[in-house]
C-alpha cells in the first residue's frame, strides 16, 4: 500500500499502566482512543474514559473493564498483547486479503471490512475528525478541518489496487480533496457527469467514486459505490451519519438517489 499511516496505530512503544514512569503521552492517547472507540460497540462495557494522554486511575478501571469484555487478565495494564487485542479492529480491516475476483468487486469487499470493523472518528481534545482511523485514512493528520472522505475512498482504492500490484496514484493523485479529484477526472475524460448518469446509469459501476456537486467545480463529499438500482446507488462513504452528512463521523452503508442529488461519477475503468 502507499497510505501507511495505518501501521503506527497499531503499535505501542513500551508497556503503559498507572504511574508507571516510562509511560509515553502518544501511547496513552492511543490507549485511550482505542479505548472509547471500543465504547462506541459495546456502550455498556464500561470503557469510555478521558482521551488527555494521562494513564491515570479511569484509564486504568477501563483498561480492566476492557480486559474483562475480552476474556483476558484484569490487569489494568497495556502491553503489546492487550494493545493488539485494543487495536484489532484496525488490523482487521487494513491487512484482510480480499477474494473477491477483479480490482472493482475487490475494491467493495474491501469497503465492507472497514464497514465491518465500525470505522469511526472522535473528538480529542476539542478536535472533531480525529483518532486512529482518521489518521490511517488521512496519513497522519486528523483535526476539525480533516475532512476525510476522500481520504477514507482512496485508502480502499489503494489497499485493492495494491493486492493487484498496480498504484492509484497512476489513476488519481494522492490528495484530501473531491475538487482535486473531480478536476482530474475531467481532465482525463473519466469524470461521469450527473446529467450522463442520469441518461445512461450503465456507465456507472461498483468500485467508482460518487462525488456531490455543489456548484460548477465545487464537490464537497464523495464515497464508494457498491451497487447501481433503478434511481439510486447504494454506497460506503467516510466522515457521514445516518443523515448523509458531509462532515458526520463514521463509515457508513448508505443509498442516495442520484436524480435528487447533483451526483457525479470518478470512473477507475482506467486501474481495472
Amino acid at each position: 500500500m502507499i497510505k501507511k499511516q495505518y501501521l503506527k496505530e497499531l503499535v505501542i512503544s513500551g508497556p503503559c499502566a498507572r504511574n508507571l514512569p516510562t509511560n509515553k503521552k502518544a501511547d496513552v492517547l492511543k490507549i485511550q482512543s482505542w479505548l472509547n472507540l471500543f465504547a462506541q460497540t459495546k456502550p455498556s462495557a464500561g470503557t469510555s474514559t478521558g482521551i488527555d494522554g494521562d494513564f491515570g486511575s479511569a484509564t486504568e478501571l477501563a483498561v480492566r473493564h476492557f480486559q474483562k469484555a475480552k476474556g483476558l487478565t484484569e490487569s489494568g495494564k497495556v502491553d503489546s498483547a492487550v494493545f493488539s487485542a485494543l487495536s484489532m479492529p484496525l488490523n482487521n480491516a487494513f491487512n484482510a486479503a480480499g477474494s473477491a475476483a477483479g480490482l472493482r468487486a475487490r475494491v467493495v469487499e474491501i469497503a465492507h471490512k472497514h464497514l465491518d470493523q465500525y470505522a469511526y472518528e472522535l473528538i480529542i481534545d476539542q478536535q472533531a475528525n480525529s483518532g486512529p482511523w482518521v489518521k490511517s485514512y488521512m496519513d497522519g493528520n486528523e483535526g476539525t478541518d480533516w475532512y476525510w472522505c476522500m481520504g477514507f475512498a482512496q485508502t480502499i482504492i489503494d489497499q485493492a489496487a495494491s493486492q493487484f500490484q498496480k498504484d492509484f496514484r497512476t489513476l488519481m493523485p494522492l490528495t484530501y480533496s473531491c475538487d482535486v479529484v473531480a478536476m482530474k477526472g475531467i481532465e482525463k475524460n473519466l469524470l461521469i457527469n450527473n446529467k450522463a448518469f442520469i441518461a445512461n446509469p450503465t456507465l456507472v459501476k461498483p468500485g467508482d467514486l460518487f462525488l456531490l456537486k455543489k456548484s460548477t467545480n465545487d464537490w464537497y463529499h464523495t464515497g464508494l459505490i457498491t451497487a447501481v438500482n433503478g434511481d439510486t446507488i447504494e454506497t460506503i462513504e467516510g466522515n457521514t451519519n445516518n443523515d448523509g452528512s458531509s462532515n458526520g463521523n463514521g463509515v457508513y452503508k448508505r443509498t442516495r438517489n442520484y436524480k435528487k442529488q447533483v451526483i457525479d461519477v470518478f470512473s477507475i475503468t482506467p486501474l481495472v
